[in-house]
């Protein structure tokens, strides 16, 4: 077979499948909440080593000329200090964690999203976590991929 050659034979597959109905309960403990990536673009050194390294290319540094509004965030074209901004394409990234393992500063992360934040902080009688935001980098304060909201 020659090096260009693709081998097309796809594996088999199985014929037996059993359908049923589950519980929600069974549900809600079998699918883990969504992850979302954090990157805290106040201590970035720029690098650009997360987007070198995506092998999904879903990781990209803007500059602030593609931002037309901000709607529910704040502006960073606002602060002179921001040079650019982190867009991550959430439907193509699959969480495989090498822009966490390539960061240099420690400033990616992955979170799990599981419901509304001001939902829980309203349950709970608090202040939403952007009211008492301290600006400090820690498991409390969000961030929109390195704009603080």
């Amino acid at each position: 077979m020659a090096r260009s050659d693709v081998w097309f034979e796809t594996p088999p597959f199985r014929e037996d499948y059993q359908l049923t109905l589950v519980e929600g309960s069974y549900l809600a403990a079998a699918v883990k909440p969504k992850q979302y990536l954090h990157i805290d673009q106040s201590e970035c050194i720029l690098c650009e080593g997360c987007v070198d390294i995506c092998p999904w290319k879903c990781i990209h540094y803007l500059s602030l000329d593609a931002i037309a509004e901000a709607s529910n965030v704040d502006d960073p074209r606002d602060d002179a200090a921001n040079r650019g901004f982190f867009v991550v394409d959430e439907d193509e990234c699959t969480r495989c964690a090498l822009c966490v393992d390539r960061c240099p500063t420690g400033v990616i992360a992955l979170g799990k999203y599981d419901g509304s934040l001001a939902a829980k902080a309203e349950g709970r009688g608090t202040e939403a976590p952007w009211e008492i935001d301290s600006g400090q980098r820690d498991v409390r304060n969000g961030y929109a991929y390195g704009v603080r909201w």
